[in-house]
């Protein structure tokens, strides 16, 4: 086996991998990220499903997200990368980018903090003075928790790392209205005993300048980003799984892939699952007993369950999704599904996504007059709901047992039922449905649990209380949802910022919003024609072999036509 070097090795190509190694080498250094999978990009990622002469393309984990405005957060990081110009975000209704359903009343969720508060006062006038306090409340944490340079931060100090339902109880405010406020726990997957203020109050502010869809889908991220690497001189590596981080002498070295060869660099970075990175790609003879015991005893999220549906028919209606509540439960709800239980007859939620209603352009999602949705729920925890006794990462072959696939069509057909409460009847019009759950994902990522969203953000595993960038092992970074960034593809994408600052010793995130420009928009290699996001974010040696098969069947075809 030859023994490749490079000046750094990102292991994983979730948004903050990508985004680590986009940053790094902007300042010169050749990086190369690994994949196990034959298409980079995490939970930006797409996949697609072929029928005949159709097919239909599903986002895996980018349903919307904030901060797109101009000068926003994602605007100023891509535009420093050199990448600004080749993302596009298009924005949902600003009146409404989330509508409710309850049982008993709809309530839309507008753009803006006063206009939160203000529909929120106007559906329940009979709890003002709560619902004034509690917003309140969480406007000045999430404004205080921006203010990185100092100065007093008092409602941040009192109320961060508290529980919601303090912030709840304090407030007086009945089961309708914490449901209300609540509906934003869908987006991390705890309920408000469970969660720390800084939580609710950072996802709620990250969504108050309006919500929006990447144009193109969430691959388009993951493959602008690929372009940058490559334009630096890095490398994205597809199906070239890692087996063991190289520890020489206390200090990261390089990685070992599965297939036995070794790549070196004296700097090496884990996009990877926590959890993982310790157990099996570190080893836990490396590490200090501090660190192994919050990688194994920290609570991890619940999973989700998603629902791909494609219908044969228009679906009219704004460009909002759709969140539908059978109660207000919330903590007695996440306590069930702690206990590895779901509500009978029902789901917890539905979140419903129109893809083909977000980005209407997108010819990939679906042929004309047909609409593209997902419908999401949090799945109850642990193994046993799905009738298996392990998840695939341990080898368990799931796909085929009877019990989990009765139990993934029972999910699946209560979600469908619940999207119809909303969209109307649209079940003799589906041309394609597929369900996966927390153990799709946990095969796809390799995350504990199968979780999207990294560990829980309860009040002592929040901000700082969360694995650091830095390690104790000289040269080895851990990036990603598990880390004191974030969950998320702004806690993913910022927290890759932050790692690589962190590596540089540079503030990054303060020369990206001053208008350095990191990388320059020329260095970028214009698009290939046709552009594929998909395909472009195969890497370039798969791209280059997948190019080299298509030009010999063509061959073969014009050598012997008919």
């Amino acid at each position: 086996m030859t023994t490749e070097s490079w000046d750094a090795i990102v292991v994983g190509s979730g948004p903050g991998g990508l985004t680590t190694a986009a940053c790094l080498g902007s300042t010169g250094k050749r990086v190369l990220v690994l994949e196990r999978h034959d298409v980079a990009g995490g939970n930006t990622q797409v996949f697609r499903r072929h029928h005949g002469d159709d097919w239909y393309e599903f986002d895996v984990g980018v349903h919307y997200i904030g901060e797109c405005q101009p000068g926003g957060l994602f605007p100023t990081i891509f535009a420093s990368l050199g990448i600004g110009d080749r993302l596009q975000f298009r924005p949902l209704d600003a009146d409404g980018f989330d509508t409710l359903h309850f049982p008993d009343f709809t309530f839309r969720v507008p753009a803006g903090w006063d206009e939160y508060e203000q529909r929120l006062v106007e559906q329940f006038p009979a709890e003002k003075a709560g619902v004034e306090r509690c917003v309140q409340t969480l406007r000045k944490v999430a404004e205080e928790s921006r203010d990185v340079f100092g100065g007093e931060r008092p409602t941040f100090e009192l109320w961060a790392r508290r529980p919601l339902s303090e912030l709840f109880d304090e407030s007086e405010l009945s089961d309708k209205v914490r449901a209300t406020i609540d509906h934003w726990s869908g987006l991390y997957a705890g309920g408000p005993q469970q969660t720390a203020v800084a939580m609710h109050a950072g996802i709620i502010h990250h969504y108050m300048s309006g919500a929006f869809y990447p144009e193109g889908g969430g691959q388009m991220i993951a493959a602008r980003l690929i372009q940058v690497i490559e334009a630096c001189g890095g490398e994205v590596r597809t199906l070239a799984p890692v087996d063991r981080v190289i520890i020489e002498r206390g200090a990261a070295r390089g990685v070992r892939l599965e297939d036995g060869s070794e790549l070196r660099a004296p700097i090496v970075v884990s996009n990877a699952d926590y959890r993982r990175t310790i157990n099996h790609l570190v080893g836990r003879e490396h590490v200090l007993p501090a660190t192994l015991a919050w990688a194994q005893q920290a609570q991890m999220t619940l999973g989700l369950v998603c629902t791909y549906v494609v219908v044969d028919t228009m679906l009219d209606g704004p460009n909002t999704n759709y969140f539908v509540f059978p109660d207000y439960r919330t903590d007695e709800l996440y306590a069930e599904l702690d206990e590895g239980h779901l509500p009978d007859s029902q789901v917890p939620f539905a979140y419903i996504a129109l893809a083909s209603r977000k980005d209407p352009d997108n010819h990939e999602l679906c042929p004309p007059g047909h609409t593209n949705f997902q419908i999401m729920t949090l799945a109850p925890r642990g193994y046993e709901f799905w009738g298996v006794d392990s998840g695939p990462t341990d080898g368990e072959l799931y796909r085929r047992n009877p019990a989990y696939r009765a139990r993934k069509q029972e999910l699946q057909d209560r979600l469908i039922d619940a999207a119809e409460t909303v969209l109307g009847p649209f079940r003799d019009h589906i041309v394609h449905v597929e369900t996966a759950t927390t153990l799709s994902h946990e095969r796809y990522t390799h995350s504990s649990g199968g979780t999207s969203y990294g560990y829980m953000h309860s009040p002592d595993q929040v901000g700082d209380d969360r694995p650091d960038h830095r390690t104790e092992i000289e040269g080895l970074w851990v990036v990603g949802a598990n880390t004191t960034s974030g969950h998320g593809i702004a806690g993913a994408v910022t927290g890759g910022v932050f790692c690589a600052s962190k590596i540089l010793d540079r503030p990054l995130i303060v020369e990206m919003y001053m208008g350095t420009q990191l990388v320059d928009p020329a260095s970028v290699p214009a698009d290939p024609d046709p552009f594929d996001p998909l395909e472009y974010s195969r890497g370039a040696q798969l791209r280059a072999k997948r190019a080299e098969r298509v030009q010999s069947l063509r061959q073969r075809r014009d050598q012997h036509p008919g």
